[in-house]
This record gives structure tokens, C-alpha cells and sequence, in this order.
């Protein structure tokens, strides 16, 4: 396992990935958030700007003087995405210079093993756009928080604007969900199903390998099936190859939609035109340039203290995803101080009430430089997830291109599976849920 205790004021580029210069130990007076990364593995290619955008806000955070003076102290932990290192590295971080802020696992399997251990160390499991579907539910997932959206949410937005195409009806048709056949790419089939019978098209199911670098067969199943729409679950080199094997196949990329984590940067440039038409959704409208941006490279980059090897990945939207997962994480700082106490570095169980109450009206998010990129946000004891938007963007062969309006997912979809997913966890584990009231 590889530990990278990070310096807040200088990093190097190193390995080919930015390798961080040993820091001393925190001061007792700043915010411990642990960091679990892969830039490693299988899914490398998206985990490494993902944490670099992740660290790169703190750093701006900490060039600004912190949260009400608070400084934020920092750790990564490589995971390579395994569950079991993901694990070791949640043991290792979580009672770290008084107890870690809140974690993102950065992992969907990973996210599945810690959930189990949150409550009893209270320790907060923050999954933007991932993890467990049904911990928006925050009367049975008090440490749960899987914010801005989920697997459920954005699989309903892309089947949302299949059928603005499709002139509102999807009778007879056929979509086909290519997946990474773990936890992660199985998490949106229950929603899917849905849908599928509400609309009345054919729902195929072809699960993919990991790593996902032969796809061959499962292509021939879409060239021999015919699927008027192929719905992508992938990350990391997986991507690439399915976009490939789609134009080997001749399958129009135009009818195909990812998941966010498979719609970033790296996963089309370097097939270029090769992948024009390709359509991702996008968590609220994490493809738009803000303030936040200039901020980081004037702020951190201009000083030599970026992250990244280069300062062209800022505005990348896994870099950008990683920046709001941070500032996500500062703000339930921020909102805890404002109930025990600003200047003072807030406990985990403190930092759980900042998460459950967030209130990110489009003032603050404006004061971030986060407003052309986010919505507002609120959450509660009972919506652990906030407010859910998305947007489709689309390549153009060489730059994404916001193509729709924004989407909300169907509640009367989406709410009934939370429900019934959220009382079997309950039951299985059980678990007491909260009263809100």
C-alpha cells in the first residue's frame, strides 16, 4: 500500500503522476480529510485527475487562509480501486490527527465494505455521483452521504433524453447497458428495469470483465442484437476500448450515453474524431468553466504548487468532479463551524451535522466560483443526496458541448427504489432507521 503525506505548501511532479513531497505532521489546530485515491490500476486514467482536482481545491482552500482560519491537513492513500486496500486504507486514516473529516472512498466496492463500519466509528462516507443508490436516505444511512446524484438519478436523466429524441415514446425499441460487471456498473440495473417497463423497451444486459481491455464478443452481441441505444458503465481503459469496438462495429456513437465517470477528457481525446457524437451526463454541469478555475491556477498553479504535472488539466471535468467533491466536504466544514463554533476544527460527529445540513444557495456557490457549475444544494435528515441535476454533453470530435436542458430524475421513479432498497439494507443489517421528524 502507498501512503503520500502531502505537504500543503509544495509539491513535485514525480512518477509520472505527481508524487507529493513529505509534509511534517498536522498542526493540532487544522481539519484532518483523508484522501483514498487510484492513480494506480485499472482505472488509473480517471483516478489520477480525480485526485488531483480533489487535492487542488484544498490546496486553494488553504491559499485563502482556510476554513474561518482553519487549515486543511491532508493524506492520500493509494487504493489501485481493490476493496480490501481501500479498506486497510480507511483503517489506517480514520482516527488520524483527531479523526478524519469525512471519506470519499473514491470506489463503489469500496464505499459497499466501509458503509458497514461508518456508524460504529462515525465517521461520514461521502459518494458524489457513486456509491450506494439507496443511501440517500438518510433516516437509514445517517453516515451516508451520496450527494448531487446517483447511479439511479443519472441512468434515469440519459433514458430522459433518449425519449425527447425518440419523440416521447420508447415502445419496441432496444437499449443495451454495456457494463463493468462489478457493484459500480451493476448499480443502475434496478432503475433500468424500471423504466424499461414503464416505457416498454427491451433492457439488455451485457456485463463486461474487468478490466475491460477485450470487449470483442460483447460488441458482436450489439452488431448481431441490433440496440437502438447502448448506455455506458465503464471508467478507466474500458472506455477508450468500448468507444473503439463501437466504431470497429459501425455503431453510431451518437446513441450512446456514459456515465460521468466514463465521459471525461481522457477517455476521447485520443481517439479524436473517432468518437464524435459520443454523449456522457454530466453531474449538474461539472463540463462548465467558473471562477474556481482561475482561482486554482493563479492561486496554486502559478505558484508551483499544482497537482497535476500540468496546468492544462484545470477545467478537465474529472478534475472539476474532484474540486466538488472537496469543496463539498470544506462546506460541511464551513456549516458545522457556524453551529459549534467558527476558527475551530470541527469533530467527525460535527462534520456529519455540516454534511446533513448543507445549504449551498446560488449566493454561495457564486462566492466559490462554483455557480456555473452547480445548482443549489440542500440536504436533510432525511435526503442525504440534495438536489439532483444533470446535463448531457456531447464530443465533437475534439471538445465536450453541453447539448441539453438541464434533468432532474423521475421521483416517481427513483423514490419508491430508494424506499425499497434503503428497508432491505435495514433489515439485513439491522439497522434502526432514524426518526426525522
Amino acid at each position: 500500500m502507498m501512503f503520500k503525506k502531502v505537504a500543503l505548501a509544495a509539491a513535485t511532479a514525480a512518477l509520472g503522476f505527481g508524487a507529493l513531497v513529505a509534509a511534517p505532521a498536522a498542526m493540532a489546530q487544522d481539519q484532518f480529510v483523508p484522501l483514498l485515491v487510484y492513480r494506480t490500476g485499472q482505472f488509473a486514467p480517471l483516478g489520477i485527475p480525480w485526485a488531483d482536482g480533489k487535492q487542488d481545491y484544498l490546496k486553494l482552500v488553504n491559499a485563502k487562509g482556510g476554513v474561518n482560519g482553519v487549515k486543511i491537513s491532508f493524506e492520500e492513500c493509494e487504493t489501485a480501486y481493490d476493496t480490501a486496500k481501500g479498506v486497510e486504507c480507511y483503517e489506517r486514516l480514520k482516527n488520524k490527527d483527531g479523526g478524519a473529516a469525512s471519506f470519499d472512498p473514491q470506489s463503489t466496492g469500496i464505499t459497499f465494505a466501509v458503509s458497514d463500519k461508518a456508524p460504529g466509528d462515525k465517521r461520514s462516507i461521502v459518494t458524489m455521483g457513486y456509491g450506494l443508490s439507496q443511501s440517500a436516505n438518510g433516516s437509514v444511512f445517517e453516515w451516508n452521504f451520496p450527494l448531487l446524484g446517483n447511479y439511479w438519478t443519472a441512468a434515469d436523466s440519459m433514458i430522459q433524453d433518449i425519449l425527447k429524441k425518440e419523440k416521447g415514446s420508447l415502445k419496441g425499441k432496444k437499449i443495451a447497458l454495456v457494463y463493468h460487471d462489478s457493484p459500480y456498473g451493476k448499480e443502475p440495473i434496478p432503475l433500468l428495469q424500471k423504466r424499461a417497463a414503464k416505457e416498454g423497451f427491451e433492457l439488455m444486459l451485457l456485463p463486461v470483465t474487468a478490466p475491460g481491455v477485450e470487449q470483442k464478443s460483447t460488441w458482436l452481441q450489439v452488431r448481431q442484437q441490433r440496440p437502438d441505444y447502448v448506455l455506458l458503465w465503464s471508467a478507466g481503459v474500458m472506455t477508450p476500448t468500448a468507444i473503439r469496438e463501437a466504431q470497429a462495429t459501425n455503431f453510431a456513437r451518437e446513441k450512446i450515453y456514459a456515465i460521468w465517470w466514463a465521459g471525461s477528457d481522457h477517455d476521447v481525446k485520443d481517439i479524436g474524431a473517432g468518437a464524435k457524437g459520443y454523449n456522457t451526463v454530466t453531474i449538474h454541469n461539472t463540463a462548465e468553466h467558473d471562477k474556481v478555475h482561475d482561482d486554482v491556477k493563479s492561486m496554486v498553479y502559478d505558484k508551483s504548487q499544482g497537482t497535476a504535472s500540468n496546468v492544462s488539466s484545470v477545467g478537465a471535468m474529472a478534475h472539476t468532479r474532484g474540486m466538488v467533491i472537496s469543496m463539498l466536504q470544506v462546506e460541511a466544514i464551513r456549516a458545522a463551524q457556524e453551529k459549534y463554533g467558527k476558527g475551530k476544527v470541527m469533530s467527525p460527529e460535527q462534520v456529519r451535522w455540516g454534511l446533513e445540513n448543507l445549504n449551498l444557495t446560488q449566493e454561495k456557490l457564486n462566492a466559490l466560483g462554483f455557480g456555473k457549475i452547480l445548482r443549489p444544494v440542500k440536504t436533510s435528515c432525511t435526503n442525504h443526496l440534495g438536489t439532483d441535476w444533470s446535463r448531457i454533453a456531447q464530443w465533437d470530435g475534439s471538445k465536450w458541448n453541453v447539448v441539453s436542458d438541464w434533468y432532474q430524475a423521475d421521483q416517481a421513479m427513483v423514490a419508491p427504489l430508494v424506499k425499497e432498497y434503503a428497508d432491505k439494507y435495514a433489515k439485513e443489517k439491522n439497522v434502526t432507521p432514524r426518526s426525522c421528524n
